[in-house]
C-alpha cells in the first residue's frame, strides 16, 4: 500500500512549486519584456524609415539603445559605463559603454520622441471623468533638467549650470503626458504651451501661461480654459454673478470683467474666479466656462496638481535627473526614453490592477517591486495574461492584413 505524504510535505511541494512558478513568471515579465511587446522591432525600423535614420549596425540597433535607455529608467543606472556593466541582469547583450555613448549620439532623438507617441496613441484608453466635465483636463506644464555648465554648452542656464526643460500637455483622467516640446530650459513657457493646446480638451495652466491677450484668441479658437491669473492684473468693468450662499465654499469672488487696459484690454469678457487652496492661499483663476458653478472651476484648477505629481514621480522613479551624454541626440534620447518607461508602467499597471483580488498596491509601489522582481504572483500572472492578450490581438491584426 501506497503510503501517504505527510502535511508538511504537501505544504512544502506547493510552496515549492509556487516558488518555482514565481521565478518563471518574473523572468518573462520584466520591463524590457513589456516594453517588446508593445513597441516592436518592426516598429521601431519602420520609425527611423520615415525618418530617414538608416540603421546600419547589426549588433546594436535603434531598438536595442532604445532597451538600454528604459533599463536606464527603471534600473536607476548612473553613466554609461555603470549600465554597460549591468546589461545582463536585464537580459540585454553585452556592449561596452562607448558604443552605447556613441550610437545615443548619432541616433537622431525626433525617433523616440516618435516612438514616444506612437506609444501613447497605443495606450489611449477611456476613462471616467471624476469631475463629470464635458470634456478631459489638460495640464500643461514643463519641468527643468538642469546639470554642469560645461556638460550641456549648447543649453545653458543660470549661472554655473546648464539645462533643458520639458513642456508637457497632462491627460489629468487617463494620468498621462500625451505630448511633449522640447526646449533648453531659458525657453518661456508661455510659447511653447501655445503648442501643446487641444480644443477637444479644458487646459488648465498656472501663472506662466497667463498671458491675457491670449484669452481672446482661445476664445476665438473655441479652446476652453482655467488659468491662473496674476494678482496685479487689472480687473475692468467686474460684474458679480449671483451664486447660492454656502459657508463651507472656498470661494471669495466670481465675476465677469475684461482684463488689461487701454490697447492690451481683452474684446471679450471672461470670467474671474477667487479662491482659497487647501493651505489656505489666495488663488485667482480666469475662464471662458459660465455653465459650471464656482467650486467646480476651482475644483478644476487643483486638478493641475496631478501633472506636479508626474513630474516629481519620474524624477524619483525613472532616472531623468540624471543625464548620460552631453549631446542633444543624446539628452533628449534618454529622456523620451524615461517617458516611454513611465507610459508602459502606468498602462500595464492600470490594465492589470483592476483584475488583482487578494493585492493592493499603489502605482508607486507597483514601479518599485516591478523593478525589483518583488511583485506578488498574482500580479506577474496578470501581467503575463495581459501580454498574450496584447501578442495574440497584434497576430489577429497581422492574419487580417494578410
Amino acid at each position: 500500500m501506497k503510503k501517504r505524504p505527510s502535511y508538511a510535505k504537501i505544504i512544502c511541494d506547493q510552496t515549492n512549486t509556487a516558488i518555482r512558478r514565481n521565478d518563471l513568471m518574473k523572468k518573462s515579465n520584466t520591463i524590457i519584456d513589456i516594453m517588446q511587446v508593445l513597441l516592436t522591432e518592426q516598429e521601431v525600423k519602420e520609425v527611423c524609415d520615415i525618418l530617414g535614420y538608416k540603421d546600419t549596425s547589426r549588433k546594436f540597433t535603434v531598438y536595442s539603445l532604445l532597451k538600454f535607455f528604459i533599463a536606464a529608467a527603471t534600473g536607476e543606472w548612473k553613466s554609461f559605463r555603470h549600465g554597460a556593466e549591468n546589461t545582463a541582469d536585464y537580459g540585454l547583450e553585452t556592449i561596452d559603454y562607448s558604443t552605447v555613448s556613441k550610437k545615443a549620439t548619432k541616433v537622431n532623438y525626433k525617433i523616440t520622441k516618435k516612438l514616444f507617441e506612437l506609444l501613447v496613441s497605443k495606450c489611449n484608453r477611456v476613462t471616467k471623468r471624476t469631475l463629470k466635465l464635458p470634456k478631459d483636463l489638460l495640464a500643461i506644464d514643463s519641468t527643468t533638467i538642469t546639470v554642469g555648465k560645461p556638460r550641456l554648452k549648447w543649453a545653458k542656464y543660470k549661472g554655473q549650470r546648464s539645462g533643458v526643460k520639458l513642456h508637457v500637455a497632462f491627460n489629468v483622467a487617463q494620468m498621462m503626458p500625451v505630448k511633449v516640446e522640447e526646449t533648453i530650459a531659458l525657453k518661456h513657457d508661455g510659447p511653447i504651451g501655445e503648442k501643446l493646446t487641444n480644443t477637444t480638451c479644458i487646459l488648465v495652466e498656472d501663472r506662466a501661461y497667463g498671458k491675457h491677450e491670449r484669452f481672446d484668441k482661445f476664445k476665438e479658437e473655441g479652446q476652453s480654459f482655467v488659468i491662473r491669473i496674476k494678482g496685479n492684473i487689472h480687473i475692468i468693468q467686474p460684474k458679480s454673478l449671483k451664486r447660492m450662499d454656502n459657508k463651507d465654499s472656498s470661494i471669495i469672488k466670481d465675476i465677469t470683467c475684461k482684463l488689461g487696459k487701454d490697447d492690451k484690454q481683452t474684446k471679450n469678457r471672461f470670467r474671474v474666479v477667487e479662491f482659497k487652496d487647501f493651505k489656505g492661499k489666495y488663488i485667482r483663476v480666469c475662464t471662458d466656462m459660465l455653465n459650471l458653478s464656482a467650486e467646480k472651476i476651482a475644483a478644476i484648477y487643483k486638478e493641475r496638481w496631478n501633472i506636479e505629481t508626474f513630474f516629481r514621480f519620474i524624477k524619483q522613479n525613472l532616472n531623468v535627473k540624471r543625464l548620460f551624454g552631453t549631446s542633444q541626440n543624446s539628452v533628449y534620447n534618454q529622456l523620451f526614453c524615461g517617458f516611454i518607461a513611465y507610459i508602459l508602467l502606468h498602462f500595464f499597471y492600470m490594465e492589470t490592477s483592476q483584475t488583482w483580488k487578494y493585492v493592493k498596491l499603489s502605482f508607486v509601489e507597483f514601479t518599485r517591486k516591478l523593478c525589483k522582481d518583488t511583485l506578488q504572483i498574482e500580479v506577474y500572472i496578470s501581467i503575463d495574461f495581459l501580454m498574450q492578450k496584447i501578442k495574440n490581438q497584434d497576430n489577429n491584426r497581422i492574419e487580417n492584413i494578410g
